[in-house]
């Protein structure tokens, strides 16, 4: 036994000398410490290539959805600007027109008016006034005096009437073949969107609440989304350049889809289509109100428009599920065209067909005819707020 613990100190000692003699001829750095095991399954050694840098998230993921781009909002242009007097800038050739006449007719022929009515009313108080005039005059009559203030305004409402006649008519002047149509329908209280030229994508908007209105799990609104009670959770796209056949309706009360900015407002009634048109002048975001009272929550049912370039908008379209339409093909999917399918020339033509060849066997005619109804799109707050 003495002997084995012998011989295992001698075999000790000469591996230390080997040790220390290796250390001396070639000295090396101290070792790092070992760093903690990784899990299974999971390599220990840095990747051959650096990784791509994580995209920035953006502030709002909703502000570009399916393709919309993001749009900086000037708060000078497309909504109310604080301390204003006047109408808003106007991005519309109608609205531009309007504007001019409201700034160089309306504005000037009021003044005019106002102030020629309260000099004559100033100089009738000073001059006929008791003590200038004891003895009044009996003079009931003045043949050249009212027929200058009969002819006096008529000449005036003339001048008037024909720069807003023309107005009027170029506001509904139908849209040409190849505009881009949107059908607004209002609801209480939130609108809903079809674009039935584009594969009739349909959106649904409701207003952003304030952080201190939402439930948790609800978005609010951000700066970036647009002012207050004007924001909403999902955006229209409409070209810029391109003119827009706006077709409105309703599915409860009367609303009405107006945008200050477009020189915009028309009624959406129940059971009924009205029709306009325009075209956006510059890209930008506008935003409007439901302007006819509508009920509890008129003032929450807001509109907002992101104008984009021709080639964006197609982009937004295709990755809304929809496609672009032929080049300057006419709009007959809401309100046929005449030698449209379901027009009243076609309509005219089969019943002369039919008096002819009488009348076409309904039990061979399927009872219902199958649709593909698209549904609102990336609304994260339900199909309106009707129950708010």
């Amino acid at each position: 036994m003495p002997q084995r613990i012998k011989a295992l100190a001698i075999a000790a000692g000469l591996g230390c000398a080997a040790l220390s003699g290796a250390a001396i001829a070639q000295p090396s750095p101290a070792p790092a410490p070992q760093a903690a095991a990784e899990p299974a399954g999971v390599a220990n050694t840095a990747p051959t290539t650096a990784a791509a840098p994580a995209t920035a998230a953006p502030t709002s993921p909703l502000l570009a959805q399916d393709g919309a781009p993001v749009t900086t909002i000037d708060p000078k242009v497309g909504m109310p600007i604080e301390g204003r007097f006047g109408l808003q800038p106007q991005v519309t050739i109608n609205g531009e027109r309007a504007h001019r006449m409201h700034d160089h007719i309306l504005i000037p022929v009021i003044t005019v008016i106002c102030v020629l009515v309260l000099l004559l009313l100033a100089w009738v108080a000073f001059r006929y006034r008791r003590a200038a005039n004891p003895v009044a005059s009996k003079t009931s009559h003045n043949t050249f005096i009212e027929v200058l203030w009969t002819l006096g305004p008529v000449v005036v409402l003339v001048l008037i009437a024909v720069p807003s006649i023309g107005l009027l008519q170029a506001q509904f002047k139908p849209a040409p073949a190849g505009a881009v149509t949107l059908k607004a329908i209002g609801n209480q209280w939130y609108w809903t969107y079809q674009y039935p030229d584009h594969g009739g994508i349909e959106i649904t908007a409701n207003m952003l609440k304030e952080k201190d209105q939402v439930a948790p799990g609800e978005r609010a609104r951000a700066d970036a989304d647009g002012p207050r009670l004007l924001a909403v959770d999902n955006r229209i796209v409409l070209p810029v350049g391109v003119p827009i056949r706006l077709i409105t309706t309703s599915n409860d009360v009367i609303h009405s889809w107006a945008i200050p900015a477009f020189w915009m407002k028309l009624d959406a009634v129940p059971g009924r289509l009205n029709e306009t048109s325009f075209t956006i002048e510059k890209p930008g975001l506008y935003f409007g109100q439901c302007s006819e009272l509508c009920g509890a929550r008129h003032g929450f049912m807001p509109i907002a428009v992101q104008a984009v370039s021709p080639a964006q908008f197609a982009a937004w379209i295709a990755a809304k599920g929809g496609k672009m339409p032929g080049a300057a093909t006419p709009s007959a999917a809401v309100i046929p065209q005449p030698g449209a399918e379901g027009s009243a020339v076609e309509a005219a033509q089969a019943n002369a067909a039919e008096a002819v060849t009488g009348p076409a066997d309904n039990a061979a005619t399927p009872a219902t005819s199958p649709t593909s109804a698209q549904g609102a799109t990336g609304n994260p707050a339900g199909p309106g707020n009707a129950g708010q």
